[in-house]
């Protein structure tokens, strides 16, 4: 399987998740109100998972979600599982974008529908609830948008196969940076791909930039933009001029349109 859990997880209803949630809530408010709000997050993870253990839930902690394709393998690993519900616990200021990102990343690698994030940082305890509406099947369903993509070299052709396998075994939607570790290891890894190069400007050298390179001159990046795309073009035709790029092999996840971009 490209995406395995050693722990079997049931798709909870709303209703199912909203009893667990009941109880595991009720825990992480007896957790931080014994404890403060001053500590790691995997302090009150422990917490939690003892007090649901005295209330006769089945809860697991720090659970691995292997995401494989050929050589490359990469572990997540989930925060807590009680009952088949889904957490993810935080000690942080507020919550970002990129924390719903990860909640959602992970529902959706588990095929599950719910996902909550808890924030033990904040005055009282702060739950976020993340809702996936994709199935598997819905993130297998990808339109190829090629019409802008001219290779360049063989390996740019070795780089749209190799993307294009990735995307079809995996899915759509996930985490891009995911897409991107894999695209950079079938690519030669990344002490093979990825360089520091210079930045230059009127002759003036302005420092380096980390760039993943697929052949030389060429590099290659992925994203999951679905606004301001014309924007980020822009952007990047900037960054091949002032690091004398010859070209770019742009890979966009777009929701389930992949967009394959070349740019020189």
């Amino acid at each position: 399987m490209p995406i395995h859990c050693l722990i079997p997880i049931r798709d909870l209803s709303k209703a199912e998740f909203n009893e667990r949630d009941a109880l595991v809530m009720r825990c992480a408010y007896a957790a931080r109100n014994t404890l403060g709000r001053l500590l790691d997050e995997r302090v009150y993870e422990n917490d939690i998972a003892l007090r649901l253990k005295a209330e006769g839930c089945s809860v697991h902690t720090q659970v691995p979600v292997t995401v494989s394709l050929g050589t490359f393998e990469k572990v997540y690993r989930c925060d807590l599982i009680a009952g088949d519900a889904l957490y993810e616990l935080k000690t942080v200021i507020a919550f970002t974008g990129e924390h719903d990102m990860q909640a959602l990343h992970y529902a959706m690698m588990l095929g599950i529908g719910h996902a909550k994030l808890m924030n033990f940082r904040t005055q009282k305890v702060q739950g976020r609830l993340r809702f996936n509406a994709l199935s598997q099947a819905d993130r297998h369903r990808l339109v190829w948008d090629e019409d802008a993509w001219r290779p360049l070299t063989e390996k740019c052709e070795e780089l749209r196969q190799h993307a294009r396998n990735i995307i079809n075994d995996w899915g759509a939607y996930l985490d891009c940076r995911l897409y991107d570790e894999a695209l950079r290891h079938f690519m030669g890894g990344e002490l093979a791909c990825v360089r520091r190069v210079a930045v230059v400007r009127e002759g003036n050298e302005l420092g380096t930039h980390p760039m993943s390179f697929h052949a030389d001159g060429l590099f290659f990046v992925v994203t999951a933009l679905t606004t301001e795309i014309p924007q980020f073009e822009g952007h990047l035709r900037r960054l091949m001029r002032f690091t004398a790029s010859r070209g770019a092999q742009w890979v966009n996840l777009n929701h389930n349109r992949i967009q394959f971009i070349t740019l020189k």
